[in-house]
């Protein structure tokens, strides 16, 4: 499945969550790391290894004129993801297929009837709204400006340094954090808009689907940019992006940190939260402020997804520095899987349950409202937990509230976590967002299965980064990650799984 998480919660591996001391002897200066970073120069003297993204292993065979043992470089086969090639032209291909599949599956004029499906019958479908055209010059600028507003509020507004992780050639970029201050710039601006007659909040539902197509080959169009200009001299390339396979490459993203604007622009961390998560936020609103433009009210379901999706959104942008230590920014290229994730799949995927609501017109019980409040309150109990518990022993391991947590010392000279929130499960934080994802979704009832579509994504998707992350782990630690796993039995699920 689609690699893309929603970033308040941080995605790294197991390993790395709970080695403070790993993360301390990253954070000790040495020469290279105290060269000047923030820049593209920096980035030009990256090494002949790093530059190439690919290692190279060498032997020796004996030349038949001289009989000396004559040294000879051999590429090492590339370590596929996502099914290799097939599986990246697949998934390219497939998701902008899904977004609209989810309008036309389900929408005002009914969602789809599993029973005709079965039977193969006709009009199991209700097919795409006449009033929600796929292209409209409206809906272009609606997405182009803001992707262009975003641009010029991040250039614009001042932000915090943060420096990130050592990267292969041992060096550490410093980014631009200004998300948090980017949203309030935009509620600002939206409130004082509206209240001119320049925007139209209410008016997103009508042009969903031309905004839609607009992001899409926006997003298409940046991932060609990032594949091209990754061949420049002195980028930094992904260790797994560099394959040699173009549409692999072009998928899973070869440049690690692209940047423009002379080093001062990182389109990778930019992209991450910035423009997607707001404009997930503000579709969100634009359904609610439908639905009280039609029916003169805010529905109990409606009000529960803006405020709980909404308080995630926050909370992402609250914490941005969290996103320097996901495998996102550390590990992976910045291609069309992270791109397309972050500008199209999660703001018109992740808005589904507010369109429904609108759409259909869910009442629930008090009863129903309380339990979903119980569920997002355990869930959000269990991640935010988990997270704080995790950040802290990273941080400060002597901190009395971590000091007395019960840890595993490896070969390597770091400690792993196995007790508190990190001995129930080995992404524990996973479940409590898993969990969270239930109380997205269960206001939209159950008399369709369409809106549950994000829980079930995202559960298969965590399913597939803990598979990555055991791999990442087990490669660093080798004998050390099976004592682990052999305290801390149980995956993303206690006692299941």
């Amino acid at each position: 499945m689609f690699e893309k998480l929603p970033h308040s919660s941080p995605v790294v591996p197991t390993c790395v969550h709970l080695d403070a001391m790993a993360v301390t002897t990253r954070r000790t200066p040495s020469k290279r790391a105290s060269a000047p970073r923030s820049t593209a120069k920096s980035l030009s003297r990256s090494s002949s290894r790093a530059s190439t993204g690919r290692p190279r292993k060498t032997s020796s065979t004996k030349s038949k004129a001289s009989g000396r043992a004559v040294t000879t470089s051999k590429a090492p086969s590339p370590h596929y993801e996502f099914g290799g090639p097939i599986g990246a032209l697949g998934i390219t291909t497939v998701l902008p297929i899904v977004c609209y599949f989810l309008v036309y599956a389900c929408n005002e004029d009914g969602c789809v009837e599993v029973s005709k499906l079965v039977r193969g019958e006709r009009g199991a479908f209700p097919g795409f709204p006449r009033h929600m055209p796929l292209a409209t010059v409206d809906g272009a600028i609606a997405a182009l400006g803001w992707i262009a507003f975003t641009v010029l509020a991040h250039v614009l507004i001042p932000g915090i340094e943060k420096e990130g992780v050592v990267l292969p050639d041992g060096s550490r970029l410093t980014y631009k954090l200004n998300g948090f201050r980017v949203f309030v710039a935009t509620v600002v601006v939206g409130v004082f808009g509206t209240s001119m007659g320049w925007f139209d909040l209410a008016s997103v539902h009508d042009n969903f689907l031309s905004m839609l197509t607009a992001m899409v080959m926006f997003a298409y169009a940046l991932s060609v940019y990032l594949y091209a200009s990754s061949f420049g001299r002195g980028k930094m390339l992904a260790k797994g992006g560099d394959t040699g396979n173009a549409i692999y490459d072009f998928f899973i993203g070869r440049e690690l940190n692209p940047r423009i604007l002379a080093g001062a622009f990182d389109l990778k961390v930019f992209c991450e939260l910035t423009p997607g998560l707001i404009g997930w936020l503000l579709l969100d609103l634009g359904f609610a402020a439908k639905q009280y433009a039609v029916s003169g009210f805010v529905s109990a379901p409606m009000i529960l997804v803006c405020a709980f999706q909404g308080a995630y959104v926050i909370d992402a942008l609250w914490n941005e520095p969290a996103i320097l230590t996901t495998m996102d920014i550390t590990t992976d290229g910045f291609g069309f899987m992270l791109a397309f994730g972050d500008l199209v799949w999660v703001p018109f995927t992740y808005s589904l349950q507010c369109r429904y609501i609108l759409e259909n017109s869910v009442q629930l019980s008090n009863a129903h409202l309380i339990a979903i409040l119980t569920v997002q309150c355990v869930g959000y109990w269990i991640f935010r937990g988990s997270n704080s518990q995790k950040n802290l022993f990273r941080t400060n391991p002597n901190d009395p509230k971590v000091k007395h947590l019960k840890t595993l010392q490896t070969k390597r000279g770091t400690k792993l976590i196995v007790s508190g929130w990190w001995g129930v499960c080995r992404h524990v934080n996973y479940l409590g967002d898993w969990i969270m994802a239930w109380a997205w979704c269960l206001p939209c009832g159950f008399s369709h299965l369409v809106p549950y579509f994000y829980v079930i994504y995202f559960g298969i998707l965590l399913v597939h980064r803990d598979g990555r992350d055991g791999e990442a782990c087990e490669q660093k630690y080798g004998e050390d990650w099976k004592r682990y796993c052999a305290i801390v039995k149980y995956r993303l699920i206690p006692f299941i799984y």
